[in-house]
């Protein structure tokens, strides 16, 4: 249930944080949520990981589908994926995933060395 809860609280708080500070502030989410919700490192680094993972792949196709394809087919072909926006939205996601869980798992090892 705490694993559901901080997947939710960081993937909700990292939206909210994204409207108003720059896109790293979902490391600095991620690691207070561990802090407030503590976890073993291997949850928090995939509670992390899977919250930041979801939100960003909304938001992708969320402005995929409002330019109609046309912004990540361009993007997609300058960084030879072949035009394919499904990859640019998957690696985008992994990146934002791998911060947030790396953000997480940083909390997470700070909370169990106190």
């Amino acid at each position: 249930m705490k694993f559901i809860i901080a997947v939710f609280l960081i993937a909700i708080l990292s939206f909210v944080a994204g409207l108003y500070l720059p896109w790293w502030s979902i490391a600095i989410i991620s690691f207070f949520v561990i802090l407030l919700i503590p976890m073993r490192s291997g949850k928090a680094f995939l509670s992390g990981f899977l919250g930041m993972f979801i939100l960003w792949a909304l938001l992708s196709v969320w402005i995929d589908i409002k330019n109609e394809g046309i912004l990540s087919i361009k993007i997609a072909t300058l960084f030879h994926l072949g035009g394919s926006s499904i990859l640019l939205i998957i690696i985008t996601s992994l990146v934002g995933a791998i911060v947030g869980g790396l953000g997480a798992l940083s909390g997470s090892y700070l909370r169990s060395r106190r």
